[in-house]
């Protein structure tokens, strides 16, 4: 079994926040694999379902983006998970808007819905980080998360979260890579056409 969480803050006021990036992907990906309904348990809204035969159960903490670590590590005790069957969806700063990284490990990067989880867990669990850019001053970072997506960021952000819920069996199989490679295939952008050469003997009317 797979414990999917998806970092976020709950409430109307947050939903369409950067830092709630992770409460995006959970939910599309319940509705592309058709898991049951959310409900209430582990201070977290719950959904089960299965991706290739593999049971997964896709957490939204709602303790708050601080205190991810408190319901995450509720919920993997209960289900007497180890770390390594855990994974997170969040936002990442340091990565352009619309690009991906899956990694098993590491420092927080300051991010406190880690932090937590660092905290309560350890560092061993898988972390899909689903970058929303960085707006360039350490003192706007706070501000910048804690605001909604602007209108423009739907044309990557929506391809982003539907690539993720499409490739995640990838994930679940546990070929990280080969989950960013598809991930990147579908969200690529289109090749630009490229002019056909005229015909043998016509003319070239475009020059002068």
């Amino acid at each position: 079994m797979l414990l999917v969480v998806g970092l976020g803050n709950p409430g109307s006021d947050y939903a369409r926040n950067r830092h709630n990036i992770g409460y995006m992907a959970a939910d599309v990906l319940v509705r592309r694999h058709s898991f049951g309904p959310w409900r209430a348990k582990f201070q977290a809204e719950v959904a089960e379902g299965s991706i290739g035969g593999e049971k997964l159960l896709v957490m939204k903490p709602h303790t708050f983006m601080n205190l991810s670590g408190q319901a995450v590590s509720a919920a993997a005790r209960f289900l007497k998970l180890p770390v390594e069957d855990i994974v997170v969806l969040h936002d990442e700063l340091d990565l352009a808007p619309g690009r991906l990284r899956v990694k098993r490990g590491g420092g927080a990067g300051g991010h406190n819905g880690l932090k937590s989880l660092d905290s309560h867990l350890g560092q061993a669990y898988r972390r899909v980080r689903m970058g929303i850019g960085h707006p360039g001053d350490r003192d706007m970072v706070s501000g910048y998360v804690l605001h909604d997506f602007a209108k423009a960021d739907v044309d990557w952000l929506v391809p982003l979260l539907d690539a993720v819920a499409e490739a995640f069996p990838l994930m679940v199989a546990g070929d990280d890579a080969g989950f960013m490679n598809k991930v990147a295939t579908m969200t690529a952008p289109p090749k630009p056409k490229k002019d056909k050469p005229a015909a043998d003997g016509q003319a070239d009317t475009a020059k002068e």
